[in-house]
């Protein structure tokens, strides 16, 4: 019991191991000095740190004392426990004064010896010796009592001479232990470099995600100090923006409260110089004598403020007053509107990996449609083409698909339509119909598409189902934004600033491709031809 009280007493309480190479803190607790070393390792990168036991802090990395007793008393501690531990091991069988541990044991005598009763112990072949080991019963025949010597090829098992000569394994192919075990070893390290090479492969897997992981922790990194820093300007000028109108707002307050004060004043005078001609005139109707008010001069004092050009100033007063009723809203406005410029820019930082590189693929487009020498450009043509009608080609409609196709990530790209005409762009699946009416983009279900009508007006369409857009397009400029794993195809406006027209959302499941439609219409006694340029 005492014992292992001090073996409790000796134990470090962060590696629960007996103590190597104790040191102290200041407080008066005792640690391994690797142990406390990695634990202030650990605190330092918060800048605080504390003793594991009672948790007092220390403003400074504490001091490490060695504490020299308890160093002496826990390496005698395990010199005692090490003899004990030898000492409880494989002994001599012939030593029973005290415990001698064991160096060979003799499968003849079934006992284990000691160096000393090895020296005298007989030479004779029977008594065959091993490594010291207390079941020594099980390297003799349970049947024969004899010596195992044999290996039984048949029966996979270990044997003794009887049992080959006389025993259930006569006449079985025999090998000697040591030939058995080197084949079976053979075999175990044949196993043992399967199993190496197939370590090195998951080691080599680990190391492959390991550098994965990194990438991605590196990635996402630096995603978040852009969007930190784009967040930061975006705060930034919304403030700017704020400090600018309450500026503007303020400045025009003052400037109505002045021309108010200024005009309430002129009014004042105005009524006070009305109210002693009143007063005048009220004295006049009030006396009695004919005479005085005959006598009386008609001054412009007496006339009739309406014919003295009062409407003149009554008029000026109105347009005051009109003008100060309210806030000059338009520079108000005017300044809000940068507002929209922020907002533009979020929008067009968004689609980090910049503008995608647009090619067209002739293979898919239909004869009346020509392809620029740069790929960029699609016209309506009645020009005959006599393009081969393949599998990849439209038929019937003029469309032309792209030649890369998007299977992740966050895209864009402008095309610039024709004034005139009908057109219509954006992306679908390679699987599309490429003969019929339902191989029109947005006449299914695999392609998303704003559609120019030849009246100026735009809709955006899917599956068939048409939604017109309420607003007037000026520009002739588009922007088609993709961002696949978000499932979100949107179309913009090019104008200044640039202006959202719709978002489609969905799940794609195919690679999305540019699709460009161009239209030859008859209006007007003439026919229009339209045309749609990829612009890079």
């Amino acid at each position: 019991m005492a014992s292992a009280d001090l073996r409790d007493e000796l134990l470090c309480s962060i590696c629960l191991s007996t103590f190597k190479d104790p040191v102290m803190l200041r407080c008066g607790h005792n640690f391994c000095r690797v142990c406390i070393g990695r634990v202030l390792d650990t605190q330092e990168k918060s800048g605080v740190y504390s003793c594991p036991d009672c948790r007092k802090r220390f403003r400074e990395r504490p001091t490490l004392m060695r504490n020299i007793n308890l160093h002496n008393v826990a390496e005698r501690f395990l010199i005692t426990q090490q003899e004990r531990e030898e000492i409880t091991g494989i002994c001599c069988t012939y030593c029973v004064d005290s415990p001698v541990p064991a160096v060979r044991s003799c499968l003849h005598c079934e006992a284990s010896l000691c160096d000393k009763h090895l020296r005298v112990h007989s030479k004779s072949p029977e008594h065959v010796l091993s490594e010291p080991s207390t079941s020594l019963e099980k390297r003799k025949c349970s049947v024969h009592k004899k010596i195992l010597e044999y290996y039984c090829t048949e029966d996979a098992a270990c044997i003794c001479v009887s049992c080959s000569l006389i025993g259930e394994h006569n006449g079985h192919k025999m090998e000697s232990l040591d030939e058995a075990s080197g084949k079976k070893k053979k075999i175990w390290r044949n196993v043992l470099q399967k199993l190496i090479i197939k370590r090195e492969e998951t080691e080599e897997r680990v190391r492959s995600l390991e550098e994965q992981r990194r990438k991605a922790q590196g990635k996402a990194a630096v995603e978040a100090e852009r969007v930190t820093a784009l967040c930061t300007d975006i705060r930034r000028r919304v403030d700017d923006l704020e400090k600018k109108v309450l500026s503007e707002i303020s400045r025009q307050e003052k400037e109505e409260s002045l021309s108010l004060s200024t005009l309430t004043k002129q009014l004042e005078i105005k009524k006070d110089e009305l109210s002693r001609k009143m007063r005048h005139i009220e004295e006049l109707c009030n006396m009695t004598d004919p005479l005085t008010v005959l006598q009386e001069p008609d001054t412009g004092d007496l006339c009739d403020p309406e014919e003295e050009g009062g409407d003149e100033d009554t008029g000026g007063h109105d347009k005051q007053l009109h003008d100060g009723d309210d806030l000059d809203v338009a520079v108000i406005s005017h300044t809000l509107h940068t507002l929209c410029e922020v907002i533009s820019g979020i929008r067009s930082g968004i689609y980090v990996e910049g503008p995608a590189d647009i090619l067209l693929d002739v293979t898919t487009a239909s004869d009346n449609v020509l392809i620029s020498d740069d790929l960029k450009t699609a016209t309506w043509t009645e020009e005959e083409l006599n393009r081969p009608e393949t599998a990849e080609r439209f038929l019937g409609y003029s469309q032309v698909m792209s030649r890369r196709g998007f299977t992740s990530g966050r895209h864009y790209w402008d095309v610039e339509g024709s004034r005139s005409g009908g057109w219509r762009v954006g992306m679908c699946y390679p699987s599309i119909d490429r003969r019929g009416l339902k191989s029109v983009i947005g006449n299914n279900n695999k392609s998303w598409s704003l559609w120019r009508h030849n009246c100026n007006q735009y809709s955006v369409i899917h599956d068939s189902e048409m939604i017109w857009l309420p607003d007037k397009i000026s520009s002739d400029r588009v922007r088609i934004c993709l961002d696949y794993e978000v499932g979100q195809l949107s179309f913009y406006e090019l104008c200044d600033p640039i202006r959202h027209l719709h978002t489609f959302t969905a799940t794609f499941s195919e690679p999305l491709h540019a699709i460009l439609c161009v239209f030859r219409v008859h209006t007007s006694g003439c026919y229009i031809e339209s045309s749609l340029k990829i612009r890079t």
